[in-house]
């Protein structure tokens, strides 16, 4: 027997079926929503400014990965101990807002895009990758380099 081929789709990185994303999708936007409007009763939480970047869906949309950080990208920890603590508010919170048969298990992950994008505009910032973006030899010139490489085999020639 081969291998059950609807399964096959959830293997990608891209985040699964258009379900697992439109699911994910309406998550992030409730969760954002009752983070911001401090409709948890826990002051501490609702003291925090908390960006939620991404949420991922589990392929049963039983569980729910929302990708997070602290606006400022400091105190982490407490961020973290405070969401574990009220993730059970949370996820009735959230599940007003959702038409699933079953609220999805809330879990909580770092979300280190910004420290990627911060790394990426570093490496381009260094001497080198503009020396090297700023070449001549570069595509700028639409020739993908041939009139160089012509005007080389011209000089062998001669």
């Amino acid at each position: 027997m081969g291998r059950n081929r609807s399964t096959d789709r959830f293997d990608d990185p891209g985040g699964g079926s258009q379900r697992q994303r439109r699911v994910a999708e309406v998550i992030r936007r409730q969760l954002s929503d009752v983070l911001m409007r401090g409709d948890i009763h826990d002051p501490d939480l609702n003291r925090l400014s908390i960006t939620v970047g991404e949420v991922r869906v589990s392929p049963d949309l039983k569980v729910a990965t929302a990708y997070v950080v602290p606006l400022g990208g400091k105190g982490a920890d407490d961020m973290f101990e405070l969401l574990h603590r009220n993730r059970g508010e949370l996820r009735r919170a959230v599940a007003r807002g959702l038409t699933l048969k079953f609220a999805p298990e809330l879990r909580f992950r770092l979300d280190d895009t910004f420290d990627q994008l911060d790394e990426s505009r570093r490496l381009f910032s260094q001497d080198n990758v503009q020396r090297d973006l700023a070449s001549p030899d570069s595509d700028a010139d639409g020739t993908g380099g041939e009139a160089q490489l012509a005007g080389h085999r011209d000089g062998e020639d001669g």
